[in-house]
């Protein structure tokens, strides 16, 4: 099924994707860790790769991800635990994925940092 912007969000907003975290992959700074953090888990459902790099502190291979993203179906996101601060900010959330009709759900408490006023995803621990 073809990805429409009119479609439901995939982090489960209720709203749809063009005016919840389709304004954040065109290009709007998120002003809080946690809407970074369901930016990129929308980015992840609907394959937009580029966005993840992006919105990361560090720099690697990508290509693991993609695959990721393109053989699993994102069903539903549940934000746990939000920690807001200043410069530094903790999400804790699980993900219900499917790859290949084998469940793949986690639950992962991730930190985010705040540089030159914009929030990056810095490091997740798996739970």
């Amino acid at each position: 099924m073809k990805f429409s912007i009119n479609n439901p969000c995939p982090c489960g907003s209720g709203i749809k994707y063009k005016k919840c975290c389709g304004k954040y992959h065109k290009g709007l700074v998120a002003k809080t860790a946690l809407e970074l953090m369901k930016s990129r888990y929308t980015a992840f459902a609907i394959e937009k790769i580029d966005y993840i790099i992006k919105t990361s502190t560090f720099q690697k291979d990508f290509d693991d991800l993609k695959s990721f993203s393109k053989n699993c179906e994102f069903k539903k996101l549940e934000i746990l635990e939000f920690i807001d601060g200043n410069s530094e900010a903790y999400v804790t959330f699980r993900a219900t994925i499917s790859c290949d009709t084998q469940d793949n759900s986690f639950t992962e408490k991730s930190r985010f940092i705040k540089e030159n006023g914009k929030w990056y995803y810095q490091s997740g621990q798996i739970l």
